[in-house]
């Protein structure tokens, strides 16, 4: 793991922590432990996405996510990201998508009500079995002792196939889901007017696509799937495109990003601490498999902050924060923070409060997608348990190069059993 930031200019505040290149050269680490131990609420005043605070430990996170009335999500003053600067700050390319994580109550209630059960236990046991069936299926096409990308072969595939089921998308067409993803997730693609008429070229395709599949659900509408779901829903099917359009991104990049980082983190850190790989070999039981589950996803945190915005003035343990600072919830920090998570860097697999983590988020916006999250993580671990296969990392994964989205564009592997 590299330990200093390279090619970084001489005068760049290394407690800017929205720098791309610190994930990208996964040395994000330091600076948080630093703040976390000398400033959990920081205020950067200078940054590509201009001035913001940084909050870095637990406390301070849940504490503010337990005040939505006070620290907004509304996309009208920004949204859920550090990039957003809201409806009074529009820059041409771009047009304001609302979704409903970035919504305040009651709208975001309504919302997230007609979608919740869609992801609940009775719909996740529903899809148990097929999870299982479609990751053996895939575990067994791999090649054992031959070199290849896990993102793409596993890690997408898996997480774009669960995708195109809870959309009912066309499974021919699937992997446009992927690309959407990539393209509509990316905080760092609206700093020029070329890369906003981009992202929003690829938000008006989706929308086209999803159109298409709307007005079919509209006619002949599915038990199941998400569109059905929104189209019977009073909160939900009188959407604006633009609506519609953030929604779907919310549930594609959501979906998509949680999991597919979480999957390739499991393959990373299994080989980057071979003592927990161990535990793992030699203890089959499902009680361990979920906790490492957590303990991955504490771990990797695939969404790196959540932004919210204050509404009014107000004081923040000490720190006077003004109406409309922006604020970078970094779960990514969180995680880390050594008053809950001792030696957070490593991997635990048995660690006791694995389920703390914070990286589905904490009160009304946890993320409502988490069991199908951690189901198809969980079983992941456990098929590949049964087959008694172990994943060696070939070289150094290439990273998001991105501080919202925590994750991986390639890592190259090789298959062995055990």
């Amino acid at each position: 793991m590299a330990t200093v930031l390279k090619e970084t200019a001489q005068d760049a505040n290394p407690w800017d922590v929205s720098r791309a290149e610190l994930y990208t050269q996964d040395v994000w680490q330091e600076p948080f432990r630093q703040m976390r131990e000398k400033s959990p609420i920081y205020f950067c005043p200078e940054s590509k996405f201009g001035p913001y605070w940084s909050v870095t430990n637990y406390k301070a996170i849940q504490h503010i996510e337990a005040l939505p009335k006070v620290f907004s999500s509304s996309w009208e003053y920004g949204g859920i990201t550090v990039a957003g600067d809201g409806l009074d700050h529009l820059q041409e390319g771009d047009i304001p998508m609302p979704m409903f994580i970035a919504m305040d109550p009651p709208q975001h209630t309504a919302q997230r009500r007609t979608v919740a059960p869609a992801f609940g236990p009775t719909e996740v046991e529903r899809m148990r079995a097929d999870t299982v069936a479609r990751t053996a299926a895939v575990l067994d096409s791999l090649p054992i002792g031959q070199p290849f990308d896990w993102v793409e072969k596993l890690s997408i595939e898996l997480t774009t196939q669960m995708l195109a089921i809870l959309f009912d998308f066309s499974w021919e067409e699937r992997h446009k889901l992927t690309r959407w993803s990539d393209v509509l997730g990316d905080i760092e693609s609206f700093d020029t007017l070329e890369k906003r008429q981009h992202r929003l070229a690829t938000a008006f395709e989706m929308g086209a696509s999803f159109k298409e599949l709307w007005d079919r659900k509209a006619q002949n509408p599915g038990q199941h799937d998400l569109i059905s779901v929104m189209l019977q829903s009073d909160a939900m099917k009188h959407m604006s495109h633009e609506e519609f359009m953030g929604n779907l991104i919310l549930l594609i990049v959501g979906g998509n990003d949680t999991t597919r980082n979480s999957m390739t983190a499991f393959a990373y850190a299994m080989d980057k601490f071979p003592e927990e790989r161990a535990k793992l070999e030699q203890n089959h039981s499902h009680e361990l498999a979920v906790n490492a589950m957590h303990e991955l996803i504490r771990w990797q945190t695939p969404l790196a902050h959540m932004r919210r915005t204050a509404t009014e003035d107000t004081e923040l343990f000490g720190h006077q924060i003004k109406k409309r600072d922006k604020l970078a919830l970094w779960y990514i920090s969180a995680n880390r923070d050594e008053s809950v998570f001792p030696n957070g860097d490593k991997v635990i697999v048995d660690r006791e409060n694995a389920r703390r983590h914070l990286s589905f988020g904490y009160g009304i916006h946890r993320c409502v997608g988490a069991r199908v999250a951690e189901l198809q993580l969980t079983t992941l671990i456990s098929e590949l348990q049964k087959r008694r296969l172990r994943v060696n990392v070939l070289e150094e994964p290439t990273r998001v190069p991105a501080s919202f989205v925590h994750g991986y564009k390639s890592m190259m592997v090789e298959l062995s059993q055990y």
